[in-house]
């Protein structure tokens, strides 16, 4: 589970009006007028008084500059440490959202919500989020592209879905994706701010619990009022699979974790609610291996762990032959980052999950 990418800054600070022709990423021209107390250079200036709608980053507006689409009097400035005085207008030229290589493919999307700034989807398991070598298509960005068609306006000059953050291809549940550069940065932002409500839903072997000093005992590890198991690390690449993420402590990135015990099964496994302080690389499954309780299905990070037969008869063998990790998105929170209303989203469990639930529940 990524945090937020992409190599778009944020807009600068300072004040500033703006008004012009055209506009927005999609191409046209955009006129801006330097404010009183702008920056005294350029691309500070620029960023200051670029109307907030117009989702021009300051790093896209770099660009911008270097290639000449700037103008002043007619004239390309190119120098983003130019000099600019209180009044003045620039011309800034933008360029049609250009189409980008990924095809779009018919992909069947199972869409919660959709505006003319994002859309939430409820991702099914098996399909990856965005093309890789290893999965240039069947992605559901190769489906958005499909999807959304003309309704996408552009990011950072593309005409893509703007992908804030992922969840594993096997992982189901529920994803945001940014239709606008204005919606893209304005959900960058909130994942960077952890403002972002996100809960899962896992099945885990045994059932975790405060009184367990084993578990206690792990560093990283703490219980917080209600039983909240808190699980807090660094995570980086493995050192010998580069496909696995790994728990550190001298490197890597900070990674929060908590989860709350919904149901005990036969003391052999739980359903547990799970939430993110932050969002890394299978935070969720690392996080919950080291702490003992890897979830059931996870050939990447679950172990060797079998459930008992004779502590659960039949659905043990359901649970141990279980064929992904048992992870649901089952919750997204989040502020429209155009409209500033609270959205707040749930997805059921899928049918696989459901079955395995209750077949440990009656087991």
């Amino acid at each position: 589970m990524d945090g937020p990418f992409g190599d778009d800054d944020g807009f600068g600070d300072g004040g500033g009006s703006g008004g012009g022709s055209g506009g927005g990423s999609g191409g046209g021209s955009l006129v801006v007028t330097i404010g009183e107390d702008a920056p005294a250079r350029l691309d500070k200036a620029l960023a200051a008084a670029v109307p907030e709608e117009a989702a021009l980053s300051r790093s896209r507006l770099m660009r911008m500059i270097a290639e000449g689409a700037v103008l002043r009097d007619g004239l390309a400035v190119t120098d983003p440490k130019a000099k600019v005085a209180e009044g003045e207008t620039y011309t800034l030229r933008l360029d049609p959202a250009a189409v980008v290589e990924t095809l779009a493919e018919d992909i069947p999307l199972s869409v919660i919500w959709e505006d003319g700034d994002l859309i939430v989807i409820d991702k099914p398991a098996g399909m990856v989020v965005h093309p890789a070598p290893g999965s240039p298509s069947g992605t559901l960005v190769n489906a958005l592209l499909h999807h959304c068609g003309d309704t996408l306006s552009g990011i950072g000059g593309e005409r893509r879905p703007g992908i804030v953050h992922r969840i594993d291809k096997d992982t189901t549940g529920l994803l945001v994706v940014a239709k606008s550069d204005r919606a893209h940065h304005g959900l960058a932002r909130q994942f960077e701010d952890h403002s972002v409500n996100r809960h899962y839903l896992a099945v885990v072997h045994g059932v975790p619990s405060g009184t367990d000093p084993r578990l206690r005992g792990l560093r990283g590890i703490s219980f917080e009022a209600g039983g909240i198991l808190r699980i807090a690390t660094h995570l980086a690449r493995h050192k010998t699979d580069r496909q696995r993420q790994a728990v550190v402590w001298d490197q890597g990135r900070h990674a929060v974790t908590r989860a709350h015990v919904v149901e005990g099964f036969a003391g052999q496994a739980a359903l547990v609610d799970c939430w993110l302080e932050t969002g890394r690389t299978h935070q969720i499954r690392v996080h919950l291996a080291y702490a003992g309780h890897g979830l059931l299905g996870d050939q990447t990070y679950g172990g060797k762990k079998r459930l008992s037969d004779k502590a659960l008869g039949a659905a043990a063998e359901i649970g141990n032959s279980f064929p992904r990790q048992a992870l649901h998105a089952a919750s997204l929170g989040f502020d429209h980052p155009v409209t500033g209303e609270r959205l707040e989203f749930t997805s059921p469990l899928p049918g696989d999950m459901a079955g395995l639930i209750a077949a440990l529940r009656a087991g």
